[in-house]
């Protein structure tokens, strides 16, 4: 008798009937979240499974409740983009991750659950200074922002930056990374209290929402600013090209505001400027690999370093997913909602 390949045998079939194992995790009934059990999602082979210790939320999961967000095909109907946790298990062709990596992931939904399936280069290692709760505030907001200030708009230093929504965990994130970048930044936000944390975060300046943030902005940039990263749309859309500069790119990220808006082409060519659209999370996976790779090469080590810092305004049990999209919705956030699964 092979006891070795016995015993080996009998690790696989136990994997196997624990991977089918049910789990907790947070479906949409009639626009409202629900927990309920579920089955635990089994990795492909280019895939690693991931135990969430937490789980970011986004204003896309506000969108995706709404009915107005589907998830892109394929992707997990359940909520979450973004979390923290160990790899449990690797598929077979894996190469770069093993169970027990600590790791934080970018996903295309399947966040707000005890386990998350996702392609292993949207997975990466975990800053070693900061804990779950923390880790999980980072992968959407750095990866949105990468993607758009960075890819999309070529940020450089010396560039003038203006975030709208300035207190949001994508503005927050924005600051810093401005800032760490040899930029400046100008904000707008909901309240005089959300405006100076972000000028303690490192923004040049920046305004209550109104009618006059616009003059604010112009007078902050007289010649007019190099990007604007905006998640307003419709609402902000004339205005923003009035206050952008030669050669300058607004980067639409989202659609608060609205999806309709007339616009002076005039505008685009006199100053040359680029209108943007972009999301991130129907991106191609070698997209997002090459996203995430930046962040672990470049953000991640700032973050150790004391240079970025992530900012968490309230922990939530899962239980408690609705009051945390009720903080969302009523904008009374500073920087990101966490949901704790540990």
């Amino acid at each position: 008798m092979n006891i070795g390949a016995n015993l080996g045998n009998l690790q696989r079939i136990n994997l196997e009937i624990d991977l089918w194992n049910n789990m907790k995790a947070v479906r949409i009934i009639n626009k409202k979240l629900v927990i309920e059990e579920t089955e635990k999602p089994i990795p492909k082979d280019d895939e690693v499974l991931i135990k969430v210790k937490a789980a970011g939320l986004n204003r896309a999961d506000i969108a995706q409740k709404n009915g107005l967000y589907p998830p892109p095909p394929g992707a997990s109907e359940i909520l979450g983009l973004e979390c923290s946790g160990i790899i449990e298990a690797v598929g077979t062709k894996v190469t770069s991750k093993k169970p027990g990596d600590e790791v934080i992931a970018l996903l295309a939904g399947g966040g707000y659950a005890e386990y998350v399936a996702c392609p292993e280069f949207h997975a990466i290692k975990k800053p070693i200074s900061i804990d779950w709760f923390d880790a999980a505030s980072i992968p959407e907001v750095y990866a949105t922002c990468w993607l758009n200030l960075f890819i999309e708009a070529s940020m450089q230093a010396g560039d003038k930056v203006v975030f709208h929504a300035g207190a949001s965990g994508i503005g927050t994130a924005g600051v810093q990374l401005a800032k760490a970048f040899g930029c400046e930044s100008f904000v707008s936000a909901g309240s005089k209290e959300k405006i100076d944390f972000c000028l303690n975060l490192g923004a040049s300046s920046g305004e209550i929402r109104s009618e006059d943030i616009f003059t604010k902005i112009q007078a902050w940039a007289p010649q007019g600013v190099d990007i604007i990263l905006d998640p307003v749309g419709a609402n902000y859309f004339e205005k923003n090209l009035s206050v952008l500069g030669m050669e300058g790119r607004l980067v639409i990220i989202g659609l608060m505001g609205g999806a309709q808006s007339n616009i002076n082409l005039g505008h685009l060519m006199i100053k040359r400027q680029r209108v943007i659209g972009s999301t991130i999370r129907a991106r191609s996976k070698e997209i997002k690999n090459e996203v995430m790779k930046a962040l672990e090469d470049k953000v991640l080590p700032l973050f150790d370093s004391g240079v970025l810092k992530p900012i968490v305004h309230q922990v939530l049990p899962l239980s408690d997913c609705t009051k945390a999209h009720e903080i969302m919705e009523s904008n009374e956030n500073i920087g990101k909602i966490i949901l704790n699964l540990e």
